[in-house]
C-alpha cells in the first residue's frame, strides 16, 4: 500500500488515527503493531514470516543480551551480540545477496555452470534488518533497555511510517517514546502539527517527483549511444526524482509518526546545496550516514587513527553504503565513488574549509558531481552507467532522444523547474521542519505554496496517477 495511494490516504490512514485517538495509552502500542504487520501483509504477503522471523529472533536475542549485561559474566553479553548480529546478516544476505554472488561465480566458471536461484526480495529488509541491529548493539551498550513487551518491540521494528523506507531511527532515539505514548491531551496538538508535513510529502511526491521521474525513465529507456542532451536531461531528471521522491515519503513518514505522537530524526537537509561532498552526506539520507557512522566507521576507528586507517574506514563505510542500496555492480560503484570524493576531500583539506568560502563555486561543483553520480544509482546495468558518462562529457548536442522529447510536456517540464531551481534556496531553509515546527511564523510565500499543492496533489492521488517511492525497491 502506497502512501499516496487513496487506499492508505482516505480509508487506512483515517481509521488508524482514529482508533488511536480513542484508545487508552496502555493500548495504543498494540494498536500500531497490529495494524502495521497489516500493512506489511498488504504488499509482502508471505514475506510476513521472513519479518516476524527477525522480529522474534531480535526480541529473544535483546532479552539475552540485556540479562548476560546484568549478570555476573557480562563479557558473555558480546558473544550474544555478535551471533545475533551475524543471524541478522545472515538472513540480509540470504534474500538479497545470493542471487548476486551466484550469478557473479556463475559468469567466472561459465554460464550454466551452476544454478542461479530465483528469489523475491522482501519488502523493506534493508531497513528493518538495520533496526533490528540498532536494537540489539544499543542494549549491549547500555543506550537503552530491552522491551518486555513483544508489542512495543514489534510497534518499533513495524511502525508502518517508516517500515519501509526509513527514516532509520535508533533504538536509543525512540526507546521513552515507545515506552511512554504521549497523554491525551497533546493528541490533537500533534495531528494539527504533523498533518502539514504529511500534506508537504504527498506534494512533492506527486506534484515533483513523479512528472520528472517520467522524463528520467524516457531517457534511460536510450539503450545505447545516447547524446550528450539526452544524457543530461535524463541525469538531472533523476536527480530531481530521487530527491523529491525520498524526501517526499520521508516528510509523510516524520508527520505521521507526528501524528501518532512520536518524534522521528530528520532524514535531509537540503542536501543539494551542499558546499562539498562531505557536506553532500550529512545532509542526505542523514538517518543512514548516522547509521554507519554509530554502528561500522567509529567501532573500525574513525579518524582516530592514522590518515591511512581513516581512508581505509572511509572506503569500507561506503562501499558497504553502495552495497546496501542494491545487489548490483552500478551500486557498489556508486559507493566507491562517493567514498574516493570524500577520501580525495580530506588528503586535500577541503572538508576543513568554512562553509562561506567559494560558496556557490563550490556548490556548482558539488551538485555537478552528484549528478554524475546519480547516473551509476539509475542504469539498469553499468554499461549504460558507463555509456551514459561518457555522453556527459563528450558534448555531442546534437539532439535528444524522441521519448525524451515527448516526455518534456507541460507537468513534467515544470516539475524540473521547480526541482532544479530548489536548488538556489537558501542552504538553511528546509521547508519540512518550517511547517511542522513553525507554521505560524511561516513565511506567507511558503504557506501559499504549501496551501496551493495539497489541493492539487490530492486531484493527482484521486486520478491514481502516482508510482511507487523509489526506496521500496531497497
Amino acid at each position: 500500500m502506497v502512501f499516496s495511494s487513496i487506499e492508505f490516504i482516505w480509508l487506512f490512514m483515517p481509521v488508524v488515527l482514529a482508533g488511536y485517538l480513542a484508545l487508552a495509552p496502555r493500548w495504543r502500542n498494540v494498536l500500531l503493531a497490529v495494524v502495521s504487520l497489516g500493512f506489511y501483509v498488504w504488499g509482502a504477503h508471505a514475506f510476513l514470516f521472513v519479518f516476524l522471523f527477525s522480529i522474534g529472533l531480535n526480541f529473544v536475542a535483546g532479552a539475552i543480551i540485556g540479562r548476560l549485561k546484568a549478570g555476573p559474566n557480562p563479557e558473555r553479553a558480546k558473544t550474544a551480540l555478535l551471533v545475533a548480529i551475524v543471524f541478522n546478516l545472515a538472513l540480509l544476505f540470504a534474500w538479497k545477496y545470493t542471487v548476486f554472488v551466484a550469478q557473479q561465480i556463475d559468469a567466472v566458471l561459465g554460464d550454466g555452470v551452476i544454478p542461479v536461484p530465483e528469489i523475491t526480495l522482501p519488502i523493506g529488509i534493508s531497513f528493518f534488518t538495520f533496526h533490528a541491529i540498532s536494537y540489539i548493539v544499543d542494549i549491549y551498550r547500555g543506550q537503552a533497555r530491552p522491551m518486555r513487551s513483544v508489542a512495543d518491540y514489534t510497534q518499533y521494528m513495524a511502525f508502518f511510517p517508516q517500515l519501509i523506507a526509513g527514516p532509520i531511527v535508533r533504538y536509543h532515539e525512540i526507546e521513552d517514546q515507545i515506552r511512554h505514548p504521549p497523554p491525551r491531551s497533546s493528541r490533537l496538538d500533534d495531528i494539527a502539527e504533523g498533518f502539514p508535513r504529511f500534506a508537504l510529502g504527498l506534494s512533492k511526491k506527486v506534484v515533483v517527483a513523479d512528472p520528472a521521474g517520467r522524463v528520467a525513465d524516457a531517457a534511460f529507456a536510450v539503450s545505447a549511444n545516447p547524446t550528450s542532451g539526452t544524457a543530461w536531461i535524463g541525469a538531472l531528471a533523476y536527480t530531481v526524482q530521487i530527491y523529491f521522491d525520498f524526501s517526499g515519503y520521508s516528510d509523510m513518514a516524520i508527520g505521521m509518526a507526528r501524528m501518532f505522537g512520536l518524534r522521528f530524526p530528520e532524514n535531509f537537509n537540503r542536501p543539494y546545496s551542499s558546499v562539498s561532498m562531505t557536506d553532500f552526506w550529512r545532509r542526505w539520507h542523514m538517518t543512514l550516514s548516522r547509521w554507519f557512522r554509530d554502528y561500522v566507521y567509529i567501532p573500525l576507528g574513525g579518524s582516530r587513527g592514522t590518515q591511512a586507517h581513516t581512508v581505509r574506514n572511509l572506503m569500507f563505510v561506503f562501499l558497504l553504503t553502495g552495497a546496501w542500496h542494491g545487489a548490483a555492480w552500478t551500486f557498489v560503484l556508486w559507493g566507491v565513488y562517493n567514498g574516493l570524493l570524500l577520501v580525495g576531500e580530506r588528503l586535500a583539506g577541503i572538508n576543513r574549509w568554512s562553509d562561506d568560502r567559494w560558496m556557490w563555486p563550490r556548490r556548482l561543483v558539488t551538485f555537478v558531481l552528484v549528478v554524475f553520480g546519480w547516473v551509476l544509482f539509475r542504469a539498469t546495468d553499468l554499461g549504460q552507467a558507463i555509456d551514459f558518462m561518457v555522453a556527459m562529457v563528450s558534448f555531442d548536442f546534437s539532439g535528444i532522444d524522441p521519448r525524451v522529447e515527448a516526455a518534456l510536456q507541460g507537468q513534467a517540464v515544470l516539475a524540473l523547474v521547480v526541482g532544479l531551481a530548489s536548488v538556489l534556496l537558501p542552504r538553511d531553509l528546509v521547508f519540512g521542519r518550517v511547517v511542522m515546527d513553525r507554521w505560524a511564523g511561516t513565511p506567507l510565500y511558503a504557506r501559499f505554496a504549501v496551501l496551493v499543492l495539497v489541493p492539487y496533489a490530492a486531484v493527482v492521488v484521486a486520478a491514481g496517477s502516482f508510482s511507487p517511492f523509489l526506496y521500496f525497491q531497497f
